[in-house]
């Protein structure tokens, strides 16, 4: 590109001024975006970065600059992630660009030179790095946390808060977000716990983005260029509801049908495509459908390069795993250009499929809405057959964030000059619902921090209990809470002043104490009586005789002869309930404020009650509770505490374990089958759990789930050296959630062997039962 002088100008001016960012952008062969130059410019001058853009458009530039500028120093950086497969995808990207010495991978199950100079983690890592004081944080001069709009996750959120409160302030944070409209607000709170920190905005996509629904066989504009919706696509939909309503149309797309669209996008030139089903079952069912369909979307040539790539990442795979694991089918659908990808997959799968669809090899993948949390895979389309999906509870509609992420997939930036996204018309989803979720531009990032017992645990064994809660005041949650308090307190102001001036008195007497009476009559009336048969009967007389007297009283009352009695009441009726608003929202003021702090307080006082915590000072089970980062964290602590652990076989170890750790994702939970030798510990378990709930209950926290055993009989089986083909045909778990469940005891039993040393040599042999085949095998590509 052939610049003007005054370019050429400004371009030499800014290198004199910035030249580690001049440095940083000769290493690439396109010229930055604005926001990417912003952000790497404030990085050098030594301020933190927030940077918040569209998925694709390039925000991990200023990240990669945090890392250059790092290693120029001298220093190290930290690179985040919130899921393993971003961290290992990051993780193959840096080494691409620095080579193997100087990059690191840690998460949670997998070290790779951990003492690197790059050193890319999850966040929990980084957490507990944080709380165990580590040598690795020495020289730490920058900490990269990409998708830390995360922090809103509901279960894994609080991470992000931790670290961004405790990490040493002389570690400059370079925080990557999606869009969210509460940008300043959050920056703001960066400010203040992170010191200067410059906010760099980018609302712009590479590529644009048009938006299509599928009614019946017509692809249909969802917007006019008026921005209206498509007048066609309502009478369509009028139509294609009419024809469903008589029985001549489907609800939705079926077998058949969905090869035939496939077809018709790969004719009409919209492949690659994403096409995301909020359903593991229907991605695999959707890829054997076209399968079974004859759908062959890629040439001779491109199915002898899948075939190579395919056996040189599974060639170290045992064959009878490559059977348990269907392995036949699934490589002819990668032959064909077809595959699925979901968390229920074996994470090597997930790789391959990944990776040939970078490269251009697969032409559609049927997914679930996880691909969708930053893995770098672009398309040229995007496919949505529904807008709603489980999450875990009920069946909920996407949110315009949610639907941001998946549709930000659309259009690959460099390939094409538009992507695409198509929703799938049905009866319960009408052009209406598509276009408030398009057109909706506010998405706000809301915290979902509270203070757990682990957490609690680190904190008082760095800290006294008044300055963990002054640090806990920090917190985005306490930050947004207190920001929300400044309406209220405005609204208080503005009643008190007008409660200060009464209405008009009476001229016969004291009307406010006449109201009163009035009032009391009604609040009387409906009370509720609960007893039965004798003692209702008695209950309902004396309510009667209560409301009697008070009539005689009001009747002898002076202003009862007013002949403007009702208007008075009226008047006195309004001043009555602003006065209760008023109070109402003085109690909201007063449960909001150090709300975070207060439920620090509770978890405290349950540490206390169990003696993790005496004098303001950890005892010796609250310190080994520091070293349990479970959910279940103080179940875990409580069942080493009563010695069940003890009592039981390292086989029967990882299936109690499997108990404390396991969330079934089924809408229906299933009876669990347990082993016998572990019928005993499993009860002791319920009790203990049960103990623990009613402490909370008492001080007003959230019970901590239930243990849930619907894996303990599957982890017993493999733990005492049953084949992954016998494991998984025993249960109708799948091959990945058996891999990550797996992973996750591994992990558990890493801290027990540090929390529990008496145990150690059973924790170890624990390990030894079940980190072995295709698991000890399942981060090797």
């Amino acid at each position: 590109m052939t610049l003007s002088p005054a370019e050429s100008f400004q371009r030499s001016k800014e290198s004199r001024r910035f030249p580690l960012t001049s440095s940083f952008q000769s290493r690439y062969a396109f010229d930055f975006d604005p926001f990417q130059v912003e952000g790497c410019h404030a990085l050098e001058n030594g301020d933190g970065a927030l940077v918040a853009a569209p998925t694709g458009s390039g925000k991990t530039i200023v990240g990669e600059f945090a890392i250059f500028k790092a290693t120029s120093e001298g220093k190290k950086c930290f690179y985040t992630t919130p899921i393993k497969a971003l961290s290992n995808q990051k993780f193959n990207d840096l080494i691409a660009t620095y080579g193997p010495e100087m990059v690191g991978l840690l998460t949670g199950d997998t070290s790779i030179n951990p003492e690197a100079q790059i050193v890319v983690m999850t966040t929990e890592v980084l957490r507990n790095m944080i709380y165990a004081r580590s040598s690795t944080l020495d020289d730490l001069a920058c900490v990269v946390m990409d998708e830390v709009h995360y922090l809103a996750d509901k279960f894994r959120g609080a991470v992000w808060e931790e670290i961004l409160i405790h990490l040493p302030p002389e570690i400059t944070v370079v925080s990557l977000s999606a869009t969210v409209s509460n940008v300043e607000e959050f920056g703001e709170w960066l400010e203040s716990v992170r010191g200067r920190t410059s906010i760099i905005v980018s609302e712009e996509r590479p590529v644009p983005l048009y938006q299509h629904v599928l009614v019946g066989h017509r692809l249909l504009d969802l917007f006019e260029t008026s921005g209206r919706i498509n007048q066609e696509l309502l009478r369509a939909e009028r139509r294609q509801m009419s024809r469903t309503q008589k029985g001549r149309a489907r609800e939705s797309i079926h077998g058949p049908e969905k090869s035939e669209l496939i077809r018709k996008l790969h004719h009409e030139g919209y492949l690659p495509a994403i096409f995301f089903i909020f359903s593991r079952a229907g991605c695999d069912a959707s890829v054997n459908r076209l399968l079974r369909d004859g759908v062959d979307l890629t040439s001779q040539g491109e199915k002898d390069e899948i075939a190579r790539i395919v056996s040189i990442r599974t060639d170290h795979l045992p064959t009878e795993d490559l059977h348990a694991l269907d392995f036949q089918q699934w490589r002819l659908g990668l032959e064909r250009g077809i595959a699925a990808h979901h968390a229920g997959m074996l994470p090597l799968f997930k790789e391959i499929t990944e990776t040939l669809f970078q490269s251009g090899l697969l032409r559609i993948v049927f997914a679930t809405e996880t691909l969708a949390l930053g893995i770098n895979m672009p398309a040229k389309t995007v496919v949505l057959e529904k807008l709603i999906k489980w999450n875990g509870e009920s069946h909920v509609m996407i949110t315009p964030g949610e639907y941001t992420q998946l549709t930000g997939r659309a259009g690959r930036r460099g390939i094409d000059v538009e992507g695409n996204s198509i929703i799938m018309w049905s009866p319960s989803l009408d052009a209406a619902m598509a276009a408030s979720l398009a057109g909706n531009r506010t998405y706000p990032l809301k915290s979902s921090f509270t203070p757990t017992y682990n957490m609690s645990a680190n904190l008082l064994n760095r800290m006294t209990v008044e300055r963990a809660k002054e640090s806990l005041a920090l917190s985005f949650a306490q930050f947004q809470a207190d920001k929300s308090l400044w309406n209220m307190e405005q609204q208080v102001e503005r009643n008190k002043k007008a409660l200060s001036a009464k209405p008009e008195p009476c001229h016969l007497g004291d009307f406010e104490e006449y109201f009163g009476i009035r009032k009391r009559i009604r609040e009387v009336e409906r009370e509720e009586v609960r007893e039965r048969g004798q003692r209702r009967h008695r209950a309902l007389e004396e309510r009667a005789e209560r409301v009697r007297q008070l009539r005689v009283e009001m009747r002898q009352h002076d202003c009862h002869g007013c002949a403007d009695r009702e208007t008075h009441s009226r008047i006195w009726e309004k001043f009555d309930r602003l006065r209760i608003d008023t109070e109402s929202l003085v109690k909201k003021i007063e449960m909001r404020r150090s709300v975070i702090p207060r439920t620090f307080q509770r978890v405290t006082d349950v540490l206390r009650e169990l003696d993790y915590v005496r004098d303001e000072t950890l005892t010796p089970v609250g310190k080994r509770l520091t070293r349990i980062f479970a959910e279940r964290d103080l179940l875990v602590s409580e069942v080493i505490r009563r010695g069940v652990f003890s009592q039981l076989s390292a086989t029967d170890v990882t299936a109690l374990l499997s108990g404390l750790l396991f969330e079934s994702r089924s809408e229906e939970r299933q009876l669990p089958r347990i082993p016998k030798s572990l019928s005993e510990a499993v009860r002791e378990v319920a009790s203990i759990w049960g103990e623990i709930s009613d402490l909370e209950q008492e001080h007003g926290l959230d019970t901590q789930h239930e243990p849930d055993f619907s894996m303990a009989w599957t982890i017993g089986r493999w733990s005492s050296g049953g084949s992954l083909s016998k494991v998984l045909r025993e249960s109708d778990v799948t091959a990945g959630d058996f891999v990550r469940h797996v992973k996750q005891i591994i992990d558990l039993l890493g801290q027990l062997i540090e929390a529990d040393p008496e145990e150690a040599d059973k924790y170890r042999a624990a390990l030894g039962g079940i980190d072995r085949g295709v698991i000890r095998l399942a981060n090797v590509s």
